[in-house]
């Protein structure tokens, strides 16, 4: 399964979701998680006076994470938590090690 993950180092899940301008998308399986892709986005925490809740950029992070089960990230605003429950995007706020995190979420998903 595919699983996106907000990372600034690429090692640790440490970032928060609308500070992000890209996600490593892991395959997690058989006990393994491997990085296969690297998906840029307009970063969502950004001053839009005219789209306040910036719709359009959470459609575009929606788009470039097609695909993908859920999302781990550090931390995330209520908007963007409701949007991702509404397309029924699993979400984990959490942080650690990338890959050893991403094992064991994959044991519940």
């Amino acid at each position: 399964m595919l699983i996106a993950v907000t990372s600034k180092d690429g090692k640790e899940i440490n970032q928060h979701f609308g500070h992000a301008e890209r996600f490593l998308v892991y395959d997690v399986e058989n006990g393994s998680a491997k990085l296969i892709d690297e998906r840029k986005v307009d970063r969502y925490c950004s001053f839009d006076p005219e789209s306040p809740l910036r719709g359009h950029l959470l459609t575009g992070i929606f788009d470039a994470l097609t695909g993908c089960r859920a999302i781990v990230t550090a931390q995330i605003g209520d908007h963007p938590r409701g949007e991702l429950e509404k397309r029924g995007i699993e979400l984990f706020v959490t942080g650690g090690p990338i890959k050893q995190t991403l094992v064991e979420l994959a044991k519940i998903l």
